[in-house]
């Protein structure tokens, strides 16, 4: 597969899709044209020329999704310069370690995260923009940021007398081997790293999403994914623009409420969605519904139970918007149970493998191929094996190296080396079985991985998966404590209350809980008891619970 000069594949895109509509914010008429969103790149290009900022000059972004999130990203990449996207849940002091850590010498930021920040303790910053107003927020002497804002539109156009136009879009001559983004991992397991992505690592991930059309010339794309996070990053922003697709930004917390609502309006052509949200409208939606006495007997009557799956099927592809080829779940894990129902009735669905330091992608598969169980076939231009004497039958760490595989950790060659060996293997930390044609199936992390006393590797996301689907059961981790395996449960207290189940009486509840789960399990993986959690777990703002804290 080519990969195209990633900085190019915009300046091409944008020229050929001049008239067509490039960004919309849900619930709001203010779409703009791939023409305005060019107009609008070259005078932040502008911008940065009067403040001297250099190709590798970092800029650092930090806000929540919304058209000038997308034109401050793309501005500073077409620049040349290397954007540090940071996600806007991260905490003040986070967000601050890593504008330094990065070397940053401009902040775009939303007003409402800028409240929290202290400017002194801003080390390289010359200036702070608000992402919202574009005005000054913090500025050093020297920068005369507001003066060149102020001055900035005359300039413009006293350069582009006669308006700026698709042929006027030059984009930076940049090789696909500097890097052009720094993006900090939230992780599970400690502080943030530094991932550098070239411009061929994210081209790797682009040219593969045009190349297999998960998106195409004027479709509609629903983004409500961060955008500060490599996923929604390259398939609901980069991959959309590279070809000329609509997209809407979500813009608000995606509720299954508020996400279906927009998937109803917008119809996006490709769903891009972490597995909670199809793990939620499951456990909330259809489990009651086919739990039911008399639909539950008809289910098991043969030619009734497909009559009944067809009319579910279209129920949740309507709920979808009615018009998307297929559902890419990635960013962790789908549930065993829920996959396996989505694929009784033939729900149009994939689940693909990626990690940050790939840009994300590693693989994936049509939703016609998909295997249940898997997480897709490893990318052509990408190769996997597995660190086990049997690939295919005995779990391992999964390695992969190839073109969407980072340059290293920004200012931590210690760490890079860590994970990437001396044959350009990415350890993955991820442990799984692989077939010779590729395709990969994950087990778990290794770091998480229990040994038990008889020897068996326990992963704790498999009981997890089970017992999250139990009644009652909000959220949970399995722990090992003493030599034995622990339930850590947050329950569901909704569920529990309309059926006056009070908290004293929780305990119990547990106990059968416990009990129907450890029918269901391996000998090994039994649990010895369930501790109740008075509080949802802390989670990063990937959504992923941060496992560390409550291992020890």
């Amino acid at each position: 597969m080519n990969v195209d000069n990633f900085i190019k594949i915009y300046e091409k895109s944008f020229r050929e899709n001049w008239d067509l509509p490039a960004l919309s914010e849900y619930g709001h008429d203010n779409t703009i044209n791939y023409s305005e969103l060019s107009r609008r790149i070259a005078q932040t290009h502008m911008l940065f020329e009067s403040l001297g900022i250099k190709p590798g000059d970092k800029v650092a972004l930090c806000g929540k999704d919304s058209s000038a999130w997308v034109i401050t990203y793309m501005a500073t990449v077409t620049y040349g310069a290397v954007i540090v996207p940071i996600l806007s849940e991260f905490n003040p002091l986070d967000i601050i370690h890593i504008v330094n850590h990065s070397g940053a010498e401009l902040l775009f930021i939303s007003d409402h995260i800028w409240e929290h920040i202290d400017p002194e303790s801003l080390l390289k910053v010359k200036g702070v923009i608000s992402l919202e107003k574009r005005t000054v927020l913090h500025e050093l002497p020297t920068t005369e940021l507001m003066r060149h804002l102020r001055l900035l539109n005359r300039r413009f156009n006293r350069r582009y007398p006669n308006g700026y136009r698709n042929t006027d879009v030059r984009f930076a001559d940049r090789a696909n081997s500097e890097v052009v983004e720094i993006n900090y991992t939230s992780g599970t397991t400690g502080f943030s790293k530094g991932v550098m992505l070239t411009g061929e690592n994210l081209a790797g991930n682009v040219c593969f999403g045009m190349q297999s059309e998960l998106h195409f010339r004027s479709s509609r794309a629903l983004a409500f994914l961060p955008l500060a996070h490599a996923y929604g990053c390259a398939f609901d922003m980069l991959t959309p623009l590279a070809v000329g697709s609509h997209i809407t930004l979500l813009c608000k917390t995606p509720s299954p409420r508020v996400l279906l609502k927009a998937l109803g309006e917008v119809k996006p052509n490709l769903v891009i969605c972490v597995p909670l949200i199809l793990e939620k409208i499951y456990k909330n939606q259809i489990l009651p519904m086919i739990s039911k006495g008399t639909l539950r007997w008809t289910l098991a009557v043969p030619f009734l139970d497909s009559l009944i799956y067809t009319k579910i099927r279209k129920k949740l592809v309507d709920a979808f918007g009615g018009e998307f080829e297929e559902v890419i779940v990635g960013g962790a894990p789908l549930n065993h149970e829920v996959e396996e129902f989505l694929h009784k009735i033939k729900f149009p669905f994939t689940v693909g493998y990626g990690m940050t330091e790939c840009g994300p992608l590693i693989s994936y598969t049509p939703w016609r191929e998909f295997i249940v169980g898997s997480s897709g076939r490893t990318l052509p231009i990408m190769e996997s094996k597995i660190d086990s004497p049997d690939p295919e039958n005995i779990p391992g760490e999964i390695c992969v190296r190839g073109t969407n595989v980072m340059k290293g950790y920004y200012k931590n060659p210690e760490a890079t080396a860590a994970v990437i060996d001396e044959e350009g293997w990415l350890h993955t930390g991820d442990m799984g079985t692989r077939t010779p044609d590729g395709t990969l199936f994950l087990r778990g992390r290794s770091k998480t991985m229990i040994l038990s006393g008889s020897g068996q590797n326990i992963y704790p996301e498999e009981i997890e998966a089970k017992l999250n689907n139990m009644p009652f059961v909000s959220e949970s981790l399995v722990v090992e404590r003493d030599g034995k395996l622990v339930g850590l449960v947050y329950p569901d207290f909704d569920a529990a209350d309309k059926l006056g189940i009070t908290f004293k009486d929780m305990d119990s509840t547990m106990e059968n809980v416990r009990t129907e789960l450890n029918k269901i399990v391996a000998p090994y993986e039994r649990l010895a008891k369930i501790i109740l959690m008075p509080n949802e777990f802390e989670k990063t703002p990937k959504r992923s619970i941060k496992r560390f804290l409550y291992t020890h």
